[in-house]
């Protein structure tokens, strides 16, 4: 059978019944549910039916069709103890004042994973998604196939021209904060040490530089350092952390910013135990504000909006899941500095 053959069954049963289900009407059709969600959301953007848990309902019905039933979103994102609790927080508030209802997945940083949730989570009947990619570089293709609303979170695909909509904090920004902080008191041999898995990394080293640039200062050499993981190249990570205290014992360094908190409060312990003053010998801000303000010496830090990262993300879904044809938007968050001893 047809697209359209499809879609003017749907429509005839609507007329008759008021209602149906996906999984039911497929099995009349003999073709899969994945096939009929995507004609119900084909149909839904026309405004000629209305979308509702597990189904659909005539147009004029809106609102009074399955009492009791809510609007689901899915949400992946591939971790839940670091960075992303926050945004879940966030998401989490902002689906409960619109009445909607939150599943959850965590892909560990599993594209198969990945993959598969969302599969489940469309066999399900989820009404839009919320989705952090493991990896911005593939996001863009299989995700722009998804005959679904949805809006990435803290990710821009490689494919900039998918016009998928999404919600970001401006690491630049957050970079060229840090930056211009240090400089601003005093600091002139600023490096930078950024985690080499980070999906953020090249933003933030895009900040770093422009705020070099916008502060009149050179990079100092050397000036950065890419950290392998702690599971990692156990031979390199000690290498350049070797490297890194020693440009400071040397005073070729007297300022960093340090991606990410685990490693700015390791290095810190480092440096203390050489006899390195912090902040007298080097000035640390550190990025992510997770755990910052626990070390022993409280470290100043550039905070990202997580929670108002996953509310705007579930705002936006909502304004498209509610009028398909509004432009698209994609939203750029601004973090904060917290100043604190380490950097004063």
């Amino acid at each position: 059978m047809q697209a359209e053959d499809r879609h003017q069954a749907i429509l005839d049963t609507l007329h008759e019944r008021g209602s149906l289900r996906v999984t039911d009407f497929a099995h009349e059709l003999r073709v899969s549910p994945v096939t009929i969600r995507r004609d119900v959301e084909a149909l839904a953007e026309r405004g000629l039916l209305t979308r509702v848990h597990g189904g659909a309902v005539r147009a004029e019905t809106r609102g009074s069709s399955v009492p009791g039933e809510a609007q689901v979103f899915g949400l992946i994102v591939p971790a839940a103890d670091y960075y992303y609790p926050e945004v879940i927080k966030g998401a989490r508030e902002a689906a409960a004042e619109h009445g909607v209802r939150l599943v959850l997945g965590i892909s560990q940083y599993s594209p198969e994973q990945e993959r598969d949730q969302v599969r489940q989570m469309l066999a399900d009947g989820i009404h839009g998604l919320l989705i952090t990619p493991c990896s911005s570089a593939d996001a863009g293709p299989w995700l722009a196939e998804l005959a679904m609303p949805h809006v990435l979170v803290e990710r821009r695909p490689g494919d900039d021209i998918s016009g998928a909509e999404r919600v970001v904090t401006d690491h630049v920004y957050g970079a060229r904060l840090a930056v211009r902080h240090l400089a601003d008191t005093g600091h002139r041999q600023i490096g930078l040490m950024l985690r080499d898995d980070s999906p953020h990394g090249a933003l933030v080293l895009e900040g770093y530089r422009s705020g070099l640039a916008s502060a009149g200062l050179d990079a100092p050499d050397p000036s950065l350092f890419r950290l392998p993981p702690p599971a990692g190249d156990a031979a390199e990570r000690e290498r350049l952390l070797g490297a890194f205290t020693d440009a400071v014992g040397a005073g070729r360094l007297d300022a960093a910013l340090i991606h990410n908190d685990h490693d700015a409060i390791m290095l810190l312990q480092r440096l203390r135990s050489r006899g390195i003053d912090v902040p007298g010998d080097l000035a640390i801000v550190a990025y992510d504000d997770e755990v910052a303000s626990l070390a022993d010496i409280p470290l100043s830090a550039i905070a990202p909006p997580k929670q108002a990262v996953g509310a705007a993300a579930v705002e936006l879904l909502v304004r498209r899941l509610a009028d398909p044809g509004r432009a698209r938007h994609r939203l750029a968050i601004l973090p904060e500095l917290h100043v604190r001893a380490s950097s004063v």
